[in-house]
């Protein structure tokens, strides 16, 4: 299916790994041109040539998604050169949680701003070039916005802001055409969760296999970096034109809620 991405031009947070690279690599793939950010310049450049050999326009932009002016300069940097903004998606973050009675202050701050004030940012930078386009938000949460697990926070609670900001952002803006949704994401494989088998010396495919039976993952497996990747090219794209202020589940069945 073409999705009509071609010559579209997006923002991608956290673009260097995981989701958000998988993300960038299938958004090139539909044709679209792609910036992608990250604190690690070395990192960043590494996607950056690696994204650049599926054939598309990459840009890469060092920048620290907890400050304001880093963002409003990834924006502007994207527009000046491509001279449009289809979509924005909000990706940067990794996996926090403990015992509620040992987090900080300053854990819960870090955090804030990493995973809710972050996008906030991000989207209210964007917003301006999105409504010349029609454009799309999307917000990469997990599960834990809507059914948070033991040791969750401080990560669940934000992810539930973000979910909240999502529907009530999609609301305000619809009239303008901008698309706003969210996806909650269960367990996919990357860095983070292969870890423990590498170090382990345990053949990695063996190791997802017992997480997903552990987990009780009704699909029966983990999930892979593209699937999410193409479900968040679809969210972007003019084929999923009506579909706004929701929120998708990508997790295999995981989730015990709708």
């Amino acid at each position: 299916m073409d999705l009509g991405l071609n010559g579209r031009v997006f923002v991608v947070t956290g673009g260097s790994d995981g989701l958000g690279y998988a993300t960038a690599k299938s958004l090139l793939s539909e044709g679209a041109r792609v910036a992608i950010c990250g604190r690690d310049t070395r990192r960043l450049d590494d996607a950056a040539e690696k994204l650049r050999a599926v054939g598309g326009d990459v840009l890469s932009v060092p920048a620290d998604v907890t400050r304001a002016e880093d963002l409003e300069a990834l924006v502007t940097t994207t527009v000046d050169r491509w001279g449009r903004l289809d979509g924005i998606v909000n990706a940067a973050g990794v996996h926090t949680g403990n015992r509620f009675e040992s987090i900080s202050d300053d854990e819960w701050i870090a955090d804030y701003e990493l995973k809710f004030l972050a996008a906030v940012r991000g989207i209210r930078f964007a917003l301006p070039h999105l409504r010349k386009t029609a454009g799309a938000v999307v917000n990469v949460l997990s599960t834990g916005a809507r059914a948070p697990g033991k040791r969750g926070m401080p990560s669940a609670p934000l992810r539930a802001a973000g979910l909240s900001m999502t529907k009530a952002l999609a609301t305000e803006v619809g009239g303008d055409g901008v698309r706003i949704n969210a996806m909650l994401v269960g367990v996919i494989r990357s860095g983070q969760i292969v870890r423990p088998a590498v170090e382990a010396g345990q053949d990695v495919d063996e190791y997802l296999d017992h997480l997903a039976r552990k987990l009780g993952v009704p699909l029966g497996r983990i999930g892979e970096p593209q699937e999410f990747g193409d479900t968040a090219a679809f969210l972007l794209s003019p084929r999923a034109g009506y579909v706004t202020g929701t929120a998708v589940h990508v997790d295999g069945g995981l989730s015990p809620v709708i």
